[in-house]
């Protein structure tokens, strides 16, 4: 699989953009109170389809806890998915309503972050229910 994040920019770690997109969804895992090993895996398994590297999935997903919990506003994670075409920011949605509903059910702070994101990425709400029920349909 082609990667569509060769375009993004890397940091001294060569994975500062997987790093921010990795924190938000984790971010978006923890909002619940209640991050999972399956939640790991499933943002695992979309880093390497998404481009990361598999042999250093485990040290980006280390450093992208550090940056989640040393971040106070989302605004942190989002500036490098904002700048990806429409396609790819919504293949990111997509991730993150899979997190979200791995433990099958919604609450209302993962709700609450999904309307703000929509906000922050410019993404419609039409389109934002769009994937929202096609991970629904998957799962």
């Amino acid at each position: 699989m082609i990667s569509f994040f060769n375009n993004l920019k890397k940091g001294s770690s060569g994975n500062s953009s997987f790093s921010k997109i990795a924190a938000l969804l984790i971010h978006a895992a923890k909002i619940d109170q209640n991050f999972t090993k399956e939640e790991n895996e499933i943002i695992k398994e979309t880093l390497i389809e998404l481009g990361a590297n598999r042999s250093n999935i485990d040290s980006l997903i280390n450093d992208a806890v550090i940056i989640e919990e040393n971040s106070n506003q989302i605004l942190d994670f989002t500036k490098e998915v904002k700048e990806l075409p429409a396609q790819d920011k919504n293949r990111i949605v997509e991730c993150l309503w899979k997190v979200i509903y791995s433990n099958k059910d919604v609450d209302m702070f993962e709700a609450n972050l999904m309307r703000r994101l929509a906000g922050l990425l410019y993404i419609d709400s039409k389109t934002m229910g769009n994937i929202k029920e096609k991970v629904k349909r998957e799962i």
